[in-house]
């Protein structure tokens, strides 16, 4: 890829300490005095190789491992009058994420988050000696049944969120609310979600340098 580039090894380190600070394409296209085509284009390639990295991370989670789930989209149906339930009644697009505990996160686009769809991610992702804490919902039961021993239930409505014990998703709800501020200056990304999805799982927790050096690296053999 590199080798076929008009810009220098230079000029693409630039671009990619930008992409990592999080400058947009535009902003960044200005700093460094190129086309705009030319910015969106890199930053199209990083997140296509963000996205090959992160899908090919085959490791199940291990551990102490947090799952939920969010919505992402359009708040509800227009026209719809019915009483709003779990993602019903919207045009929101459900994720389901798995957190390890000092560890990294996964994410999944699922059609719903019903327990046999949960279920299915979980057994592929999720080491069954993992101790795994969720909150109520009933997408969840069932986890015993099919081999996690382990399995606790936080209950918001008893503090259990604010607790300093281990029963808790702080993990995971911090990554929901780092992505949908992330993608909120995208104006909610209803394009090539996958890849942006994806990014935030890369980018969380990781300070900039090393994104950066993670990503050079990534580019040269893509």
């Amino acid at each position: 890829m590199l080798r076929n580039s008009e810009l220098s090894d230079y000029y693409i380190r630039k671009i990619i300490q930008c992409f990592c600070i999080d400058i947009p394409a535009s902003k960044t296209a200005l700093l460094l005095g190129k086309n705009r085509n030319t910015i969106n284009r890199w930053y199209g390639i990083f997140r296509q190789v963000i996205y090959s990295h992160q899908t090919a991370l085959k490791d199940k989670l291990l551990g102490k491992v947090e799952v939920d789930e969010s919505y992402f989209g359009a708040k509800r149906h227009r026209g719809y009058h019915g009483k709003l339930k779990r993602g019903r009644g919207t045009l929101k697009q459900p994720v389901f994420g798995v957190f390890e505990r000092d560890g990294r996160v996964y994410t999944e686009i699922v059609p719903d988050c019903k327990r046999l769809t949960l279920q299915a991610v979980i057994l592929g992702k999720v080491s069954i000696e993992s101790v795994i804490y969720s909150d109520g919902w009933r997408g969840y039961s069932g986890l015993v049944d099919v081999g996690y021993s382990k399995h606790f239930r936080v209950s918001p409505g008893d503090n259990e969120f604010a607790r300093d014990g281990h029963c808790h998703i702080n993990g995971i709800e911090s990554f929901w609310s780092f992505t949908k501020r992330r993608l909120a200056k995208f104006n909610g990304v209803s394009v090539n979600f996958e890849l942006h999805l994806k990014e935030s799982e890369w980018r969380w927790k990781k300070q900039p340098d090393a994104l950066a050096n993670e990503l050079w690296q990534s580019i040269r053999y893509y």
